[in-house]
């Protein structure tokens, strides 16, 4: 028979999943998966959405070579916050990163962008590209730094390195003709 203490137990069990199936209720659906092929000790595949209770989580963590849930970390990374090599997802942490939030050691891209070099809504880097961009090369609408490309400044340091790394159609264009002649040239 069994104490008291493991059946008042297992009646809270059972009330958490009737709730869970009440009408209107919202389940959160749990994947996961774990590839049997290993590289390095890591699976080839990881992926780990949605919630384990079974493992006291509230979001899946993938890790692996190619990990894709709400937190991945890996070679490849691919979630909701994602650490790796290459890493996309909502915040993006990685060499190579793209996302909402974007870090990267080589490269970022994203709605706020920081990294060697850095492309966003917002970047921040060595060289940056945006909408505000603050960097040692700076091109967009609003750019601060040592070498600037935006509306007010076109700095030959800047228009050079741009052009020198193929960024030249984007960062540091020829200005128009009527630009150089002004409204009176027309």
């Amino acid at each position: 028979m069994k104490t008291r203490e493991e059946l008042e137990r297992r009646v809270r069990e059972l009330e958490a999943e009737l709730a869970a199936l009440r009408p209107g209720a919202v389940r959160a659906r749990a994947v996961r998966y774990r590839s049997p092929a290993e590289f390095g000790g890591l699976p080839l595949v990881s992926v780990a959405t949605g919630p384990d209770p079974a493992r006291g989580q509230v979001r899946g963590h993938a890790v692996g070579i190619v990990a894709i849930g709400d937190v991945a970390t890996g070679v490849l990374a691919l979630g909701g916050l994602a650490r790796g090599v290459f890493a996309f997802g909502g915040v993006a942490v990685g060499v190579v990163s793209f996302g909402g939030l974007s870090l990267g050691a080589l490269a970022a891209v994203g709605g706020l962008a920081i990294g060697t070099v850095a492309v966003g809504g917002g970047a921040v880097g060595w060289t940056a590209m945006g909408g505000g961009a603050v960097g040692t090369y700076a091109c967009g609408g609003g750019a601060f730094g040592e070498n600037v490309v935006d509306a007010r400044r076109r700095d030959p340091a800047a228009v050079e390195h741009f052009e020198r790394y193929g960024l030249g159609p984007i960062c540091a264009p020829a200005p128009s003709r009527r630009g150089r002649q002004g409204i009176a040239g027309r």
